[in-house]
This record gives structure tokens, sequence and C-alpha cells, in this order.
């Protein structure tokens, strides 16, 4: 017979709402997660060690494993430690390093992965990519998604807020990955996966024009959708293109140059800018006035960058996904005129703060 449709991966459960945790238990019954309630918990620092006493029997006879780093060496310890435990599924808790080390672990040895999110960072949380860092250096890797999300509100509002800036940032990033995406299509003939694309404009424009801020319930439920749908166009696409263009090139490009300056989502808001200013995309208005509005960096100098260092970061940028097309790659700057850019951009920009 012909086909008619496509399967399309996603979790057999998403639960965002305040007190979603108290839903956990329901969840690791259910016996297409766990056959026979054997499981074992990733936990990070902060939250994630709280919230295992609040889920209450179900997890108390858990074992804990702690994620101290997010290496492909914790992942691969963590791999090994699970392999011996004869368990039905791997929860994470924790932060995007906490669940980026679970889902590589659990991938290892073919467990069902429980993502458990008390941050709002980036859209690992609910993406087939872990990123980890081995030998001095943060990579992507293909993982399985997660076979359930819980976002718990109550949990993300205790989280510092620079990390709901970030994944503002990375989702909003989504609108210059996917016009970078269309540039290939255009030039180099690349294929565009519609329904790919359309989950990752709908929620890069929910939090573009959402009129509320990360103290309201209503946000931070359109932010957490918009991050989980954004995980499940990467797996509907089976590339990251859909959320990944230039904006995430001067991103690796700067964890690659420059480690430890800033975070993920604010790095990628301000490569979105200025990569959306290149290409002259008629959204720069907007996207600009979402940054201000919550106060996500917008310049170099936000992120702790020199104009200079920014734009290495720009000429690297290329590099760091070969054979990806972007706005980058069509204009193919050199040393002078991307330093012209640059300056040209933080002048422009700058004047508007």
């Amino acid at each position: 017979m012909p086909l008619l449709a496509r399967m399309v991966p996603s979790p057999v459960s998403v639960e965002i709402r305040r007190g979603a945790v108290a839903a956990l238990g329901d969840l690791l019954a259910d016996s297409r997660v766990s056959r026979l309630g054997r499981v074992a918990v990733a936990v990070g620092r902060g939250y994630g060690e709280k919230i295992i006493p609040a889920v209450g029997p179900v997890l108390e006879k858990a074992d804990i494993y702690r994620v101290d780093e997010g290496s492909v060496d914790a992942a691969l310890s963590l791999g090994d430690a699970l392999r011996a435990g004869g368990y039905d599924a791997l929860v994470g808790i924790g932060g995007g390093r906490t669940l980026d080390v679970g889902k590589y672990a659990a991938g290892m040895i073919g467990l069902p992965f429980v993502s458990v999110a008390t941050t709002l960072t980036h859209d690992g949380l609910a993406s087939p990519v872990a990123s980890l860092e081995h030998n001095g250096r943060k990579h992507s890797y293909g993982v399985a998604l997660p076979l359930a999300v819980v976002i718990d509100l109550d949990y993300v509002r205790q989280s510092p807020r620079s990390q709901l800036l970030g994944g503002i940032g990375d989702v909003v990033s989504n609108l210059n990955a996917l016009a970078d995406w269309r540039l290939a299509q255009v030039e180099h003939g690349d294929q565009v996966d519609g329904l790919a694309a359309a989950m990752a404009q709908t929620a890069g424009e929910a939090i573009l024009h959402h009129p509320g801020t990360p103290e309201d319930d209503d946000f931070l439920t359109s932010l957490a959708q918009g991050l989980v749908l954004s995980g499940l166009a990467m797996s509907v696409a089976g590339t990251s293109r859909p959320c990944s263009g230039s904006c995430h090139e001067i991103c690796h490009a700067i964890d690659q140059n420059f480690p430890g300056r800033s975070t993920h989502g604010l790095q990628v808001a301000v490569g979105a800018l200025f990569s959306s200013w290149l290409r002259e995309d008629p959204a720069i208005g907007a996207l600009d006035a979402c940054l201000r509005r919550h106060g996500v960096p917008r310049l170099p100098a936000d992120i702790g960058l020199t104009t200079e260092e920014f734009t290495r970061a720009v000429l690297d940028g290329p590099g760091t996904r070969p054979g990806r097309f972007t706005v980058l790659e069509h204009l193919d700057l050199g040393p002078d005129a991307a330093r012209e850019r640059v300056e040209e951009f933080v002048t422009l920009f700058g004047a508007q703060a």
C-alpha cells in the first residue's frame, strides 16, 4: 500500500506545569517506561537533589548517580555503572549538563531516558542531541529522544534568571537558523523539511511575540513548550538544522576559542541578532525588540567578548560545522570585511541599547 504518512518520533509523555514532579511516580509506573519499576536516577547539583524526596516512594529505592561535569568521560563512566544495574530506565533530574550526560549514557546501553528539567536553559531537555566536553572542547552528539519529559514550573522559577534568558535566546535563534536553512535551499539545493521547520518556527515566534515576562506562568509555559518543540523539530528533521544555523556556528567558535565566557543560549542570541542583521532579515526589528524586552544579551560585550574576539568567532564559525551552509558561508567574509561588519553592528545596535 502507498505510504500515506510518516511516523513522527515523540516522547510518550510531556508534562509542563506547576507541581509536575508529582506526576513522576505515575509516569514511572507506566509499563512503557519501566516494566519492573527498577530505575536509576542521574542528578545534578542544586534542585535535582531536592526533587527526589519530593517525588516520594517511587524513587526512594532508586539508585542515585551524581553528575558533576558535562563531559563525554562523565557520560561513559555513568553508562558503565548503569550497565551492571539491570535498570528499566534512567531518570535525569537537573539542568542541561545533567540531562545531556544522562541522554548519552542511556543511549550507550539502550535504556529509555526520562528528562526532568529544573531549568529552561536550552532545547537539550527534549532533543536528540547531547552537548558534551571532550578533550577541552564542546561537541554535539546524536542520542535517542527522551522517552518522557517533565518540566515543573515551581522548580524552574527558582533557577537563576540568566538560565531563563538563555532559554529565550535559544528558542528565538530558531528563526535565524530557519532563514539560514532556506538560504541553503536556494543557493545549494538543500532540502528543507517543512514539518520540522513549522515546529521550530512556531516555537520561535511564540516567544518572539509573547507579551509576558519570565515572571509569568503563561510565559514560562510557552518557553518550555518552545524548547520541547525545538527538540522535536530536530528529531523530525534528523538534523539540528531547524534550530542551528550561523548563530550556533558563532557560539561553537566562542566555546572553542574563549571557553567559559558565557552560556550557550546567551551566545546564540547575540549570534542570531548579528547574523540576521548580516542577512538584512526583515524580522531583525522584532528580534532585537524581544531581546531588549527581556534583557537578553545583544552585543559581544554583553557576553564578555571584545570586538576582536567576536570577529574571530565569526571567521571561525563555519569551521565548526563543515558542510553546513549559512549566511556566513554565503558572504564568505575575509578578516578585514568581518571586522568592519562587526564594528558596524556594534555601533548600530549599541546606540539602540
